[in-house]
């Protein structure tokens, strides 16, 4: 049986960066509706469902940080990934902060973007994991009950930070975990700083964990955000033959003339 078609609502101000994605949705099958401002956007999703928002950061009126607030009041388990530029760290920052899936940074491949939409929808749609279930992506296992980790069946030594901090990121796999949400995680919120301290954890971890820790498959950083553990779906994807197709187009970040090129 196929899956009903994922409805997606794009809210961005630019008109171009509109007309620049409803193509490459279109094609793929997905639903697209548009909003050029929060409020806008909040009207539409009281009235429809949807699967998927975008969400630019910088709007005229609201905005895109205070359209995520009032999103989540009404709507806590909707996906939504916000649209940012190159130099917004705080904003992507705050916005994990306030509940957003995921960000994707100006310009962006439609591939990217195509990937974080279904990931993020199939995390939501999947069946609910108990706590003490395994995890298992790609080679690595991790059993919470009995902390242990495996990569290609064969036992890994960590410290208890170690496995904390794995455990953390696998249980939210694909998601960004920014430093400050890790740090209180696995340290307490008076740690929610030290950001050094745990960046030296991150490095042991890796080096027990990847074949290649300077070239990292699971734990990968979002520079100035926090750390994300690959998704097992994509994971599997990028094993692939990595061929180029119609979805590795960018969307520029010019505010002036945003379009696809191949």
């Amino acid at each position: 049986m196929n899956q009903p078609a994922i409805r997606i609502l794009v809210v961005d101000d630019e008109s171009a960066i509109r007309r620049a994605l409803r193509p490459p949705l279109l094609e793929l099958g997905f639903q697209v509706a548009e909003a050029s401002r929060g409020e806008e956007a909040l009207q539409l999703l009281r009235a429809a469902a949807y699967d998927v928002v975008l969400l630019d950061v910088n709007m005229p009126g609201i905005g895109g940080i205070e359209t995520l607030r009032r999103i989540r009041a009404f709507a806590p388990r909707l996906p939504i990934l916000m649209l940012t530029v190159r130099d917004q760290e705080e904003d992507k920052v705050e916005a994990l902060e306030l509940g957003a899936d995921d960000y994707v940074t100006k310009p962006f491949s439609t591939r990217e973007l195509i990937a974080r939409i279904r990931a993020a929808v199939r995390r939501v749609r999947a069946p609910a994991r108990a706590e003490d279930a395994p995890i298992e992506i790609g080679e690595i296992r991790l059993e919470p009950v009995k902390r242990n980790v495996t990569k290609r069946g064969e036992a890994v030594h960590l410290t208890r930070k170690e496995f904390d901090i794995l455990h953390c990121l696998m249980s939210r796999a694909g998601r960004v975990v920014t430093y400050a949400k890790l740090l209180t995680a696995v340290w307490g919120a008076d740690c929610r700083e030290e950001v050094e301290y745990l960046r030296t954890f991150v490095r042991q971890l890796r080096k027990k964990i990847e074949d290649d820790p300077s070239n990292p498959l699971y734990l990968l950083t979002d520079v100035y955000v926090g750390y994300r553990f690959a998704d097992a779906q994509t994971f599997q994807e990028d094993s692939g033959d990595g061929s180029q197709d119609s979805e590795g187009s960018e969307v520029n970040e010019s505010k002036n003339a945003p379009e696809l090129a191949s």
